[in-house]
């Protein structure tokens, strides 16, 4: 019984990563266009308006297409004295309640996610390995210099459209791509095993 719950909490996981993968590289153009422009229009709207302004207009948005089709129904209806019922009848009497096998598989992955952020957070944190924590300090640096000059809704934004395009472009060019990211990380580890090799103490453990 354990191992059939195993085995579907993989298969989901699986599901998902290729779902997600899908729309990153685009294989179907029209879904993973309709969800990037509807993501990037979202994030500009937050840019403008509060997300409490943005979420009401998008429901209002959303009211008024479906009343005025709902009137539209109804008066077609009455005109050709037709009885064709409620015109989201077919929507209305769908099941849309997250059932608890759906709730069980997602919240695990997200627990098993925050589980092991919070694990490397510790390690960092509690400088586990000398270097790595270097590293996440001279990160946390790094950012302090571009939260200087972007808030945090630039940065979604730039965000998203990296997702959606960084993929595609190595796909396509990662030839060219690997080839200059072995160059430098090849003098990233030059670098660090002089620090090393010069500073005490900074040497790993497996070292």
């Amino acid at each position: 019984m354990e191992n059939n719950s195993v085995e579907k909490h993989e298969a989901g996981t699986r599901h998902w990563r290729e779902q997600v993968a899908d729309l990153l590289y685009w294989r179907d153009v029209k879904t993973t266009g309709v969800v990037f422009g509807a993501s990037l229009l979202l994030l500009l709207s937050l840019t403008v308006c509060s997300i409490v302004s943005v979420s009401s207009y998008i429901g209002l948005a959303l009211l008024s297409v479906t009343i005025c089709f709902r009137i539209y129904k109804g008066i077609l209806q009455a005109i050709q004295k037709s009885d064709e019922g409620h015109p989201f009848k077919q929507y209305l009497d769908q099941e849309v309640a997250l059932s608890e096998d759906t709730v069980h598989k997602y919240s695990d992955m997200v627990l098993e996610r925050l589980n092991k952020t919070i694990g490397e957070l510790r390690r960092l944190f509690l400088v586990e390995d000398l270097v790595d924590s270097i590293k996440f300090a001279l990160l946390m640096w790094i950012l302090t210099y571009v939260g200087a000059f972007f808030n945090g809704l630039t940065i979604l934004i730039l965000g998203l459209i990296g997702a959606f395009s960084c993929p595609i472009i190595y796909e396509k060019h990662q030839t060219q791509i690997d080839h200059y990211l072995a160059l430098v990380n090849n003098q990233i580890k030059d670098v660090v095993g002089k620090v090393q090799a010069k500073v005490p103490g900074l040497k790993r453990k497996a070292e």
